[in-house]
């Protein structure tokens, strides 16, 4: 062997062991040891997940953020919000197959409700909040009378599955936007906390 495929073989060899065995995502973590509080969310572009993200900043990162695709095991969890982004009126399928196959679990422990949509860019209404909550998220959890709240998304064309980027890309006028406000989604878990009389350890 050449020194120069020798020294060649080296290097790869040497920088293969410092490659992790299996590539994972970024857990976020809460502030507590203890975490009582989670977020689960479905999203087919990152939207829904950036809102839970922001949401427990606005808990003061006491909850832990799940993506539906996970699969949690949410059983040792206390307080749950549970949320996701809008196509066609409803969330993922993940989502809704989580809820319906959990409902029992469940019952006792979601405090709120999320929804990220679009709406072809214009305010929320009443409209919005009776179709993705009381005829979809409450029937699919059966759970009632906790917080809500509709958040304005995004359109990130290269995000997109192609059937729906072509969907959208064919709309007169359509063109990528961003609606999805941090301080909206803080704010929002923040009044939670508030109404539950949270104390960040309970």
């Amino acid at each position: 062997m050449e020194k120069r495929d020798f020294i060649k073989t080296t290097l790869l060899a040497a920088g293969a062991l410092f490659l992790p065995r299996k590539t994972e995502a970024l857990e976020f973590y809460p502030t507590t040891k203890h975490a009582e509080w989670a977020i689960i969310y479905g999203t087919w572009c990152g939207s829904s997940r950036d809102a839970a993200l922001w949401i427990s900043e606005g808990m003061d990162g006491i909850a832990q953020v799940f993506d539906v695709r996970e699969k949690p095991d949410l059983s040792g969890f206390k307080h749950l919000i549970v949320g996701g982004s809008i196509r066609s009126g409803v969330t993922p399928k993940e989502l809704q197959d989580y809820l319906s196959r959990h409902k029992a679990l469940l019952a006792n422990k979601i405090r709120g409700y999320f929804a990220v949509c679009g709406n072809m860019r214009q305010p929320v209404k009443q409209e919005q909040y009776d179709q993705f909550f009381r005829d979809h998220l409450i029937k699919l959890a059966g759970v009632e009378g906790v917080a809500q709240q509709v958040f304005l998304g995004r359109v990130t064309f290269g995000l997109m599955d192609p059937d729906a980027r072509k969907m959208m890309q064919s709309m007169p006028g359509m063109e990528e936007y961003d609606n999805l406000k941090r301080a909206e989604c803080m704010a929002f878990g923040r009044s939670i906390l508030e109404k539950m009389g949270e104390n960040k350890e309970s």
